[in-house]
């Protein structure tokens, strides 16, 4: 194995180590369920009752979801009042390091293609 191949595995292996919440978050059905209604949402957030209507869930089930969601680094909220306004932003969350990881694990399979 050569020193290239060494550093992209240690890589991916901090990649997995820092993405694992992430990618238990999201392995859920019903949180990739409310991930999709937050995708066609706008960027200005839904509430978790225009949520919970939408995918037929109770309130305090989308409320326990996102919060998973938000504790992995998927999800960001903001306050208006008293209001919560949950959504999906591609700064501040685990999106750009999942797609690194992702990347990582891609130019690995290409470069095992080639030595072959």
């Amino acid at each position: 194995m050569d020193k290239e191949c060494e550093v992209r595995l240690e890589k991916i292996m901090k990649g997995f180590q820092e993405c694992q919440s992430a990618f238990t978050a999201i392995g859920d059905e019903t949180r990739q369920l409310i991930l999709l209604v937050l995708l066609e949402s706008d960027l200005s957030g839904i509430r978790v009752g225009e949520i919970a209507k939408k995918t037929h869930l109770t309130r305090p089930s989308v409320s326990h979801h996102l919060q998973i969601l938000k504790a992995a680094g998927m999800i960001n909220m903001r306050k208006e009042g008293t209001k919560n306004f949950y959504y999906i932003s591609e700064d501040e969350t685990s999106w750009k390091a999942i797609a690194d990881l992702i990347n990582l694990i891609d130019e690995g399979v290409k470069h095992i293609s080639e030595v072959r």
